[in-house]
């Protein structure tokens, strides 16, 4: 049996701190290459499991504001039918006052009839003002809920609203035939102008109905600005517990490297010791 190769004290020592400084070394070139000091739950188990608590929360929040920004679109379509509605009101006024200065029934009943088409329009437009199959203007009275914490405590519901010209919120009466032709073929005065006032309440309605929308896109809006920031926070604290400090990694890798290149000159002096003996042969 050969017989084992034993080492000085000396080179032993020399050795086993050139290792550890080619172990320290690794770990350094490590952190320089992924920017990161804490990688494995191992490396330090609370800062890992603490800094990924915070990533998934902001995951979790980032899910939240991608459903914020579907919801405010949402918003956004209903109050784009809503300005469309009161711009035909305003044309359906119009026609209506016309009709209070016309002389004759052939013109009464034309600014009738084309009042009746811009009433369909009307409901017309409120058909169409959904997004992603969700309707706050069609009479249904969906509600919406928007979540905004990670776990869906946090919320905000929104309800619908019937924007149909015959619906709660217009009441706009659906006028018969020559219902503004009065006697002797002059405008009839009095149905006219209750055609006006309705109007005037159904635009007073609608704007009304639009408050509660611009209420809830601000709060929407305010909730998903603080939800980004909170975003940023998180990964800012998980990024403090694991990134690796740059500047102290590069200067640790020198001075690893000094202390590797002086190891290994102790070590070739201490082999000195050992090589004089080849000189008595």
């Amino acid at each position: 049996m050969a017989n084992p190769i034993t080492l000085t004290s000396g080179m032993r020592k020399n050795l086993f701190s050139l290792q550890k400084t080619q172990n320290m070394l690794e770990t350094t070139q490590t952190r320089l290459a992924t920017g990161q000091r804490v990688q494995k739950a191992v490396d330090d188990p609370v800062n890992y499991f603490t800094a990924l608590e915070h990533t998934q929360r902001a995951d979790d929040l980032a899910v939240r504001k991608d459903e914020m920004a579907e919801s405010i679109q949402l918003i956004a379509s209903a109050n784009d039918g809503v300005e469309a509605i009161t711009s035909l009101i305003a044309s359906a006024k119009s026609l209506a006052q016309s009709a209070l200065s016309a002389t004759d029934t052939a013109s009464l009943n034309t600014l009738e009839n084309q009042y009746m088409q811009v009433l369909c329009q009307i409901d017309l437009l409120a058909e169409d003002s959904g997004y992603k199959g969700v309707n706050l203007l069609d009479g249904t009275l969906v509600t919406h809920t928007v979540k905004f914490d990670e776990k869906g405590d946090s919320s905000l519901t929104m309800t619908g609203f019937d924007a149909s010209s015959t619906g709660a919120t217009l009441s706009l009466i659906s006028i018969a035939t020559d219902a503004w032709v009065g006697t002797g073929g002059m405008a009839d005065l009095e149905t006219i102008n209750s055609a006006i006032t309705n109007l005037d309440n159904a635009t007073t309605s609608l704007r009304s109905e639009a408050q509660k929308l611009s209420t809830n896109l601000s709060t929407i809006t305010i909730r998903q600005d603080f939800t980004n920031n909170m975003i940023n926070t998180l990964k800012d604290g998980a990024g403090n517990l694991t990134n690796a400090d740059m500047n102290e990694e590069g200067a640790n890798m020198l001075m690893l490297q000094t202390r590797q290149s002086l190891g290994t000159t102790s070590l070739s002096l201490a082999s000195q010791a050992a090589q004089s003996v080849l000189r008595l042969f």
